[in-house]
């Protein structure tokens, strides 16, 4: 399907930008001069934006139409990523991140709130599967190609790799979307509190939120320290830290193949309850000392969990409130951003005092009860409308 296609490029180029500077944070604070905790801000400078832009990009999406939204938010990547690059300091280079990260909010809920539009509910776990491999995609060549180009080239060499496939898209995009018919309606303040109080309205909304949060902090938080884990575990560097992150994302591939079946034979709160179990026992793993090609392997595991507890999600995500789905959407993503967001600056003052085993131990633990909770506390309210 065309569109899927083309909000899966769009995806792509979100994803790709996202997971750049985990595995490159060391190389980035030896050139920036800044400690590895600083440059890890770096990752919270892209995602917090992401987060707290969605309560505005949601109803403008609802508004001007949602792919109109992705092509605008594709342009604004592109010159966050670009000025990201050139950046002379630190404190630009975050700002750079910030654009970018802002912006990019729009791209994958407003894709997935246009997948809700399109498809009907039957196949619509399908469908966003398949836009979610794209995004995979993205997350697994953004963090090996940074992990590659960094070490020969520089960090600012990604950033600039990152811009130039951005544009290319926004480009791609401005020709394959403009012919998109949509439902539009004025954009005000009345009308953005009106699309979220239907959102909120609905008793289920505040539990796949709280989820999806939780999924965020837990799972995605430990992302930036991904370079010094794998140190401890014997790596060199950034190489290795990519393709760990890139594992992950193996494992979110794998998962897109066999998704069909899974559903099929386990149903939705299998699914959730089995993604958060396994995704919290492979982080339970890298508690120990183990060689880092079995912190690789079980990155890849956790990450078949994941995208099994989070592509459930998505999809009861999309039933919240189908008369606001953009607004939904966007609720949902900035409850999972703002969970990433957090997961640096907590996991980051954590790992000071405790070290690294501690963390995970008590991450892993925390992940494998997310998917039982969230089962117990989602299905006690009514099944969205």
């Amino acid at each position: 399907m065309r569109l899927i296609f083309l909000l899966g490029l769009a995806g792509f180029a979100s994803a790709f930008s996202l997971r750049t500077t985990d595995p490159m944070l060391t190389i980035i604070a030896a050139d920036l001069d800044v400690t590895v905790r600083q440059a890890a801000l770096l990752a919270s400078a892209y995602t917090l934006p992401y987060a707290l832009m969605q309560v505005v990009l949601g109803p403008v999406g609802d508004a001007i139409g949602k792919s109109r939204l992705v092509r605008l938010a594709l342009a604004i990547l592109t010159v966050g990523l670009a000025l990201s690059a050139i950046a002379p300091s630190y404190a630009t280079v975050m700002a750079g991140r910030i654009l970018a990260g802002a912006f990019a909010g729009g791209i994958i809920p407003a894709s997935m709130a246009l997948i809700g539009d399109r498809v009907a509910y039957e196949e619509r776990q399908i469908s966003i599967s398949r836009f979610l491999l794209a995004v995979i995609l993205g997350q697994m060549s953004g963090s090996v190609v940074a992990g590659m180009m960094a070490e020969a080239f520089g960090w600012r060499a990604v950033f600039g790799l990152a811009a130039g496939l951005t544009a290319l898209i926004c480009a791609a995009a401005m020709i394959g979307l403009r012919g998109e018919v949509e439902t539009r309606s004025p954009l005000s303040v009345a009308d953005a509190k009106r699309r979220y109080a239907t959102v909120l309205s609905n008793p289920a909304s505040l539990f796949v939120f709280a989820t999806v949060a939780g999924e965020g902090l837990l799972i995605f938080g430990i992302f930036p320290f991904v370079a010094p884990v794998l140190m401890s575990h014997g790596a060199a560097g950034a190489f290795e830290a990519g393709l760990t992150i890139a594992a992950f994302a193996i494992g979110g591939v794998a998962y897109s193949a066999v998704v069909r079946r899974l559903i099929a034979s386990l149903g939705q709160w299998g699914m959730m309850k089995g993604g958060g179990l396994l995704a919290g026992l492979a982080y339970l793993v890298i508690a120990f000392p183990v060689p880092w090609p079995v912190v690789s392997a079980a990155f890849l595991v956790a990450g078949f969990g994941f995208y099994m507890l989070h592509n459930t999600m998505q999809t009861q995500a999309t039933e919240l409130a189908p008369t606001a789905r953009g607004s939904a959407l966007a609720l949902f993503a900035s409850s999972f951003f703002i969970g990433q967001g957090i997961g640096p600056v907590l996991y980051g003052a954590i790992s000071d005092h405790t070290g690294f085993p501690p963390l995970f131990l008590g991450v892993g633990a925390l992940t494998a009860l997310l998917g039982f909770a969230s089962v117990r506390l989602i299905r006690k309210r009514p099944r969205p409308a």
